[in-house]
């Protein structure tokens, strides 16, 4: 008898956590900055909380197989759009955005 409840307790558990650790998908702009030598990743926390937010960006160069990427993390406070970080290229000029995403979490 002691199983059930104690069965029901952790599936019903691990069904809070899950929905705490899901990230929700979010606004995001990565933006080949002048000179085409850094890219700029900024995104916007459209929830009511200051969330974990984590932005990713690939860019395309003239070389092939040279696809710079930049990953970034931090806290972003509720309703606000902030630059995440700059990607400085190593030596190859950026061409255009290959891929972006963001998503964001509650901390």
């Amino acid at each position: 008898m002691l199983r059930t409840p104690v069965l029901i307790f952790v599936t019903a558990l691990a069904g809070v956590l899950s929905s705490a650790l899901h990230a929700e998908p979010v606004p995001i702009a990565c933006t080949i900055l002048p000179g085409a030598e850094s890219a700029s990743v900024s995104l916007t926390n459209p929830f009511n909380y200051t969330a974990s937010c984590q932005a990713n960006c690939k860019f395309s160069t003239a070389v092939y197989d040279d696809n710079p990427q930049i990953i970034c993390a931090k806290p972003v406070p509720a309703g606000k759009q902030v630059e995440m970080c700059i990607l400085k290229a190593a030596g190859n000029k950026l061409l255009k955005v290959v891929e972006g995403t963001a998503d964001c979490r509650r901390p």
